[in-house]
């Protein structure tokens, strides 16, 4: 019996390990919407459903945010973004293979890609994210247009997406528009064509 335990405990560890899944990320959600129903007003809860719905479609325009810069913890929002660029926002995890996998591609072709603002962002701790690009995308340190960026506030779930899967990426037009986004790992042909458009 001990035998199969530790089987299926192995089996879930793999299986935990190699998806890209960002199932935390959704139940911080719900639970952080949850809270924010006024539970002391029971006719707003009446005509509203059980569960605030999450947001499923990507803010079509960038909302103002606030992240923090992993490295100094200087607070970056809005206003910090070089403009009359292309603004890409990659949600990632710092444990995912398919993010990882992401930050090398991206830092292979930096020349493709140094005209367009990347923004890593991650709600996991900075002591997770801190050697994230050193370790896999080496090429992208300390470059002007790619920042690693702590959601301390949960705030892109809040106001851009909740995303299923890890890399999730939004593109940003010059304007503030959202001109893509998608989820998982693509091709590198696909994701250099969908930043420079």
């Amino acid at each position: 019996m001990i035998k199969y335990f530790y089987s299926g405990l192995t089996l879930a560890l793999i299986t935990g390990l190699t998806a890209c899944q960002s199932e935390a990320t959704n139940n911080n959600a719900v639970q952080q919407v949850q809270q924010e129903t006024p539970a002391a007003h029971p006719q707003a809860q009446a005509s509203q459903p059980q569960t605030a719905p999450l947001i499923k479609d990507a803010a079509t325009s960038l909302p103002a945010f606030k992240f923090y810069k992993v490295k100094s913890g200087i607070e970056f929002t809005n206003a910090d973004i070089e403009s009359g660029k292309n603004t890409a926002f990659v949600l990632f995890d710092p444990n995912c293979g398919h993010c990882q996998h992401e930050a090398g591609l991206l830092a292979k072709n930096y020349d493709k890609i140094k005209d367009i603002n990347i923004y890593f962002v991650s709600m996991n701790e900075p002591a997770l994210m801190a050697s994230f690009l050193e370790t896999f995308g080496k090429e992208l340190v300390d470059k002007p247009n790619i920042e690693v960026l702590y959601d301390r506030n949960q705030e892109f779930i809040q106001k851009i997406h909740v995303p299923e899967q890890f890399p999730a990426n939004y593109i940003y037009g010059a304007d503030g528009s959202l001109k893509n986004h998608w989820e998982g790992e693509k091709e590198i042909g696909f994701i250099l064509s969908e930043l420079t458009k």
